[in-house]
């Protein structure tokens, strides 16, 4: 059986792994100071950052029609299933919208809730493209068991943009108006919650290695960060001071697709990790 794989922008997937594994990955749709842009094309990470504090940014979900185009091409070209993993249905609406235009394609299309975003969806995709040759089952199987697996954290700099964005609970908003707090978050089945608040950057990074630590030996490891490349290096840094023997050979560090990084905001840092 041969399996195609469809995810969206927001997996933060490298450009290597989507050519290597051969993944349809659908752009999102983002709004910057009144020009709008497929996500990841006509502008860069870096010129994003620098722009967003001061120009105005919002995001949209692709179209049914880029969902049904992506399905009728991979099983024209051959494809006996689809798997269609996508971010998380409580954040965003692109899942509803994928299981909108699978409807059209009768059983050969399962479209699948990551409950998560970044490299937590990412690497969800990863693992069930790696498994796709074992069938279908393999596939599905792989997805369900890095999803047990998978944590997401992030250390904002600010609350303003994922209160502005409303994908937040009220609690969490109230925490990151407080004066001088900078609140940790974690992504989980879908939801943002308030895990800790701090006051300083060095304070953000050694709570963010303390959660990294306690997860013990990792499988899948990504830092990531909204344009500020320095801090997340740093991250990594005390990270391989600290648990090299604990992490993968290979670490990924990513500087989030500006379609989440509308809702985060700048100088922010994170993690996604699959322990073993």
């Amino acid at each position: 059986m041969k399996i195609g794989i469809v995810t969206d922008s927001t997996c933060d997937l490298p450009h290597y792994f989507i050519e290597q594994h051969d993944l349809e990955v659908i752009p999102s749709i983002l709004v910057l100071d009144g020009k709008e842009y497929a996500d990841g094309i006509g502008l860069s990470r870096d010129d994003f950052y620098k722009r967003l504090p001061s120009a105005p940014a919002t995001t949209a979900a692709p179209s049914m029609g880029e969902f049904s185009t992506r399905y009728d091409s991979l099983l024209r070209r051959g494809c006996d299933h689809i798997l269609s993993i996508h971010a998380a249905g409580k954040l965003t609406s692109i899942l509803n919208i994928a299981r909108q235009a699978a409807k059209d394609f009768g059983d050969r299309i399962t479209t699948i809730d990551s409950a998560s975003l970044s490299l937590g969806l990412g690497f969800q995709v990863l693992a069930a493209a790696e498994a796709a040759e074992l069938g279908l089952q393999a596939a599905l199987d792989a997805i369900e068991s890095t999803r047990k697996r998978l944590h997401v954290f992030a250390a904002l700099d600010t609350m303003n943009n994922l209160r502005r964005s409303g994908r937040v609970p009220a609690a969490v908003a109230i925490l990151g108006g407080m004066l001088n707090i900078k609140p940790m978050i974690e992504l989980t089945n879908g939801e943002v919650k308030a895990v800790a608040a701090v006051r300083t950057t060095k304070q953000a990074n050694e709570r963010m290695l303390n959660f990294l630590l306690q997860l013990g030996p990792l499988e899948r490891l990504a830092v990531l960060h909204t344009g500020t490349e320095a801090r997340a290096r740093e991250f990594l840094n005390a990270v391989m001071q600290k648990a090299s023997q604990s992490v993968p050979r290979d670490i990924l560090m990513v500087n989030v697709t500006p379609v989440i990084g509308t809702h985060v905001g700048p100088n922010g840092l994170g993690f996604a990790s699959v322990r073993k």
